[in-house]
């Protein structure tokens, strides 16, 4: 109320001031300041959830299954994880690189791990379906940055992960709201809390949109593609102005031969 310090509604209980100053007291030249303000402000850790116990989770997933109307149930483990599944939508308006001429995988590529991708250094451009959904079987120790590369594997995907994120998307009073997920978020713990219901919570695969462009993520042949467009879309705009100007000076050399042949 004296000295008009501001902070945040959170933070008011933290802080200890010691101000004798009256609001409307001025203070004249020759008097003393009064020592300012001390602002004591204390550190204070920021409070984490405690994690749910085991029956904490045997419960909620209780309560998940029996809202799931198919078979993909969750499963709950005797160390306390748990697995289940997760239906991703992919957005991805740009195309993604992927080896040429690889053939489909096979169930004995899937179980041996065998990543096709590393068989030939041949590439190609492909747009996956928009809004094609993918569905995952995953544990809840999987993070967000584990189910990113384990889709682009799935799809022979072989650009870098850092071009992707994940997103939730939610409904909420008519609008749909996406959110960022961080790299070490647990989609399952989600879908979880969410419940089986995709229309309160789905899980989005979209173009990794940070604002700086990370150029490290590039390959050498795709940076070179990019100077290939940009150099034609700087011609481009280069005729366009051209075009733009000549247009101006003829309707502007004929307005003055109109003029010409007009008296005063």
């Amino acid at each position: 109320a004296d000295c008009r310090y501001t902070c945040h509604q959170e933070c008011r209980s933290l802080i200890q001031l010691d101000c004798r100053r009256p609001a409307q007291r001025q203070l004249s030249p020759e008097s003393s300041p009064l020592p300012p303000c001390q602002h004591v402000t204390q550190t204070v850790e920021e409070e984490k959830p405690e994690p749910p116990t085991i029956q904490e989770i045997k419960q909620k997933i209780e309560k998940y299954n029996a809202k799931v109307t198919n078979c993909l149930l969750m499963k709950l483990n005797e160390d306390g994880t748990y697995t289940g599944f997760i239906k991703v939508h992919l957005k991805l308006r740009r195309p993604v690189t992927v080896p040429a001429g690889i053939r489909p995988q096979s169930i004995y590529d899937a179980l041996k791990e065998v990543n096709l991708a590393e068989m030939t250094d041949k590439r190609t451009s492909f747009y996956l379906p928009l809004d094609a959904i993918k569905q995952l079987h995953i544990s809840s120790t999987t993070t967000v940055s584990e189910v990113i590369q384990g889709l682009l594997k799935k799809f022979m995907v072989v650009d870098n992960p850092q071009k992707f994120a994940l997103f939730k998307e939610m409904r909420k009073d008519g609008q749909v709201l996406f959110q960022k997920l961080p790299l070490t978020e647990y989609p399952l713990y989600l879908r979880l809390l969410a419940g089986p219901d995709t229309d309160v919570l789905s899980f989005v695969l979209k173009e990794n949109e940070t604002g700086e462009v990370e150029w490290d993520a590039f390959s050498i042949p795709e940076l070179q593609n990019f100077l290939m467009i940009l150099d034609k879309e700087e011609k481009d705009k280069i005729q366009q102005v051209h075009r733009k100007y000549e247009r101006f000076k003829q309707r502007l050399q004929e307005t003055l031969k109109e003029a010409r042949g007009k008296p005063g």
